[in-house]
């Protein structure tokens, strides 16, 4: 997953966005159709990852484990396509979609992997 899914769903999250500073708000989205296309491809090789997944061998079980794969493979297949259309606010909820298939496959299954969000800081 290091090698492969992460730096693809890193090239997909960081795609579009908001950053609200003392400057202002400035909008982060793909600047042309090669950045676009590059968010797309992040996209595809995160569904065909959740197939590779999916492999007898590597699936770690066939209930749950299977299930997960195949609801991260249908929402990076949904987030190529807000890729492809171009729809930064499409994109922006299809990242959010995917993040949350992968956070509960990890919540079973790795769950000393997940980042602690801004709500569980204790700070």
């Amino acid at each position: 997953m290091v090698d492969v899914i992460e730096p693809a769903a890193e090239v997909y999250w960081d795609a579009v966005g908001e950053i609200i500073d003392s400057a202002g708000v400035r909008e982060i989205r793909p600047a042309g159709p090669e950045e676009w296309e590059a968010v797309r491809r992040a996209a595809v090789v995160l569904a065909e990852s959740g197939n590779l997944m999916m492999i007898p061998g590597r699936a770690l079980d066939r209930g749950d484990w299977m299930s997960f794969s195949a609801a991260m493979r249908e929402t990076a297949l949904d987030a190529a396509a807000a890729a492809a259309a171009r729809d930064p606010e499409a994109t922006f909820l299809a990242g959010d979609a995917l993040y949350y298939s992968c956070s509960d496959c990890h919540v079973r299954y790795a769950p000393g992997t997940l980042r602690p969000s801004a709500e569980d800081d204790p700070g």
